[in-house]
């Protein structure tokens, strides 16, 4: 099962989900946790404890993570699309583009943050 990350920390929810390939029902993609109230409030005080670290982040420091996300979406673009496609049924080259769109968008925002 897919646990959430809550404030560093991998968190099992109440109860999960399990994500069926609509193209082919024979397929699960995978079992996911599903956050419960208590999960929530987790995650927006694990939030809240990190926004004062990151806005005194640098303009860099801000650039080197955006980029480093979409450098790595970019490098696992055809398994990042195999999963896109079999979650929601979409064609393999469709799924892929929009794996390459968002990996781009990454980095456009890094450029942003400079």
């Amino acid at each position: 099962m897919k646990l959430n990350l809550i404030g560093g920390a991998w968190t099992e929810g109440p109860r999960s989900y399990r994500n069926i390939n609509p193209s082919d029902t024979r397929d699960v993609v995978g079992d996911y946790t599903v956050a419960g109230r208590e999960q929530a409030l987790d995650a927006v005080a694990a939030a809240h404890a990190a926004f004062p670290a990151w806005s005194l982040s640098t303009p860099q420091q801000r650039f080197d993570a955006l980029d480093a996300a979409g450098s790595e979406i970019l490098a696992r673009k055809a398994e990042l699309g195999d999963l896109l496609a079999r979650e929601e049924g979409k064609t393999l080259p469709e799924a892929v583009g929009e794996v390459v769109r968002a990996g781009n968008i990454f980095k456009f925002f890094a450029g942003e943050a400079l």
